[in-house]
């Protein structure tokens, strides 16, 4: 019977060693972004992303680092805390638009990546949204976001009802630009420069949005011939998963558009005349294509070359 206990005793120790063994988290699959910052991308993480979303961690930045390539965005001592945020892995589409807000105000033309201009409704949903200014994008934003159920994010006159904002101004408006932004509501925004900046880096140290070499992530004036916008995600995701960051349409960011010192806010200047666009666009070269070139224009300029991507407050 002792010898039986014994057994039976040293199964049990064994038993309980290997449920143990079985809970341990296995850190052997993950792996460090290429800059010297903390946060990327959520592999790994349990919270599920929206559809057509990926989820970016957050990141402490202390403003030693050094930058491949050089920025005006993340600049000598300038500390940021990003905290984590759903971006969409690609540009508003035209179809997207129109089913929020009825109106596909596009002036561009659209193409499939093979070059072939389409026509039609049905053919050209998978292009970008374009002719889209700062102020179009709040508009939307909360529109879209009262339709799913979710808190907006803007407010303007005190209203989170874009029924209540009045005409979108296509000029400098005082009521406009005073705009306030809850960046932890769960609806949608429009990123600050840091996080478009950060997102578009992908934890990679390429020039343009996933590649060195323009042409495998971006649509620009080489490769259109300036003729218009391609369907989205027709080229190469950055590290992150996110395409045309670098090309296609440029993309409306929150902030004012101004120089950024060491005590610059995370939203950016705190006041100006113009909101900054990143990322290139069809007509745009190579040099506007590129993660670290910031562009800009009056919030109530619509261009065919201007649209925006969503995103969203994540735990």
């Amino acid at each position: 019977m002792k010898k039986i206990a014994k057994i039976l005793a040293m199964f049990a120790i064994f038993a309980l060693a290997f449920s143990f063994a079985g809970c341990k988290s296995d850190d052997s699959d993950s792996s460090d972004d290429d800059v010297t910052i903390s946060g990327g991308s959520s592999s790994g993480s349990s919270e599920q992303a929206p559809e057509g979303f990926v989820k970016i961690l957050a990141a402490s930045i202390s403003g030693s680092e050094t930058w491949t390539p050089s920025s005006n965005v993340f600049v000598s001592g300038r500390k940021l805390e990003i905290a984590s945020f759903y971006m969409s892995d690609h540009e508003v589409t035209r179809g997207e638009y129109k089913a929020v807000m009825g109106i596909d105000p596009s002036e561009a033309n659209a193409y499939d990546k093979a070059g072939n201009k389409l026509t039609g409704d049905d053919n050209v949903k998978n292009n970008p949204v374009n002719n889209i200014s700062w102020y179009d994008a709040l508009v939307y934003c909360n529109t879209l976001s009262i339709k799913e159920g979710l808190t907006p994010c803007y407010a303007i006159g005190g209203s989170i009802n874009p029924g209540d904002w009045g005409s979108v101004p296509t000029s400098l408006d005082d009521t406009w630009n005073a705009a306030t932004c809850d960046s932890k509501a769960n609806g949608y925004r429009l990123p600050t420069e840091a996080e478009w900046e950060w997102a578009a880096r992908g934890g990679e140290s390429y020039i343009y949005a996933g590649s060195n070499t323009i042409g495998d992530v971006a649509w620009y004036t080489e490769n259109t011939n300036d003729t218009g916008t391609r369907d989205v995600k027709t080229k190469k995701a950055n590290g992150y998963g996110l395409y045309d960051m670098s090309g296609n349409i440029y993309e409306w960011c929150w902030d004012w558009r101004g120089s950024i010192s060491d005590g610059t806010a995370s939203s950016g200047p705190a006041s100006g005349s113009s909101r900054c666009l990143r990322g290139g666009s069809w007509y745009g070269d190579d040099y506007a294509a590129r993660v670290a070139s910031r562009n800009y224009d009056y919030p109530g300029s619509r261009e065919n070359g201007f649209g925006f991507r969503l995103v969203r407050h994540a735990n």
